[in-house]
């Protein structure tokens, strides 16, 4: 398996120009490899619609080269957009899908059979026009020119470290909230409202 970190920093040295939307845990390291933050879309909330999102934007812009880097547990969410993707054949479009085998921001679950799914098959079976599967950086990194200069849909699968961020849902800390009721109590008081 490969570092995120590592991955964008291979894709960094031949983005050329493109339009670079970033979906996932892994977005932080591409803020800090990006050259080009003006052409960069974060789209860490969109969870099962980056993809659609991303799509649309290079059918859009046909004279711009569109970059996605999606994640496995959002694509699983909407797999029909492979079929969409493939059957509008977008020639610009680049997609990147860093798999980590689980859902890294609520905890670090596992993806439903993320063993023995392989998504560039997917992604083949619905029609790309190219498609790709790495878990070496090397062989990668040697690849990156190639894949960037290929006609699309290209379609990217990467074995990627998982990086969990959270905590499962059950396992955080009770925040302390506020009830309505109270915050309008509060809010009164600090206003000298009646």
């Amino acid at each position: 398996m490969i570092e995120a970190k590592k991955v964008f920093e291979a894709f960094q040295k031949h983005r050329d120009n493109a339009i670079v939307a970033v979906q996932g845990t892994s977005g932080h390291h591409w803020n800090g490899i990006t050259t080009n933050p003006n052409r960069d879309i974060s789209l860490g909330g969109a969870m099962g619609q980056s993809t659609s999102a991303v799509f649309g934007l290079a059918l859009g812009l046909k004279h711009e080269k569109v970059v996605h880097f999606d994640t496995e547990g959002a694509l699983l969410m909407n797999l029909g957009v492979l079929a969409s993707i493939a059957g509008k054949r977008p020639n610009n479009f680049v997609h990147f899908l860093l798999d980590n085998g689980c859902y890294a921001t609520t905890g670090g679950q596992p993806v439903p059979n993320g063993e023995d799914i392989n998504y560039a098959q997917m992604a083949a079976a619905a029609g790309y026009k190219s498609t790709y599967n790495f878990t070496d950086l090397e062989e990668l990194a040697t690849s990156m020119e190639e894949i960037m200069n290929t006609e699309g849909p290209v379609f990217v699968a990467i074995k990627i470290n998982p990086e969990i961020e959270n905590l499962p849902m059950g396992l955080r800390a009770k925040r302390n909230t506020r009830s309505r009721a109270q915050t309008i109590n509060d809010l009164r008081k600090e206003l000298n409202i009646n």
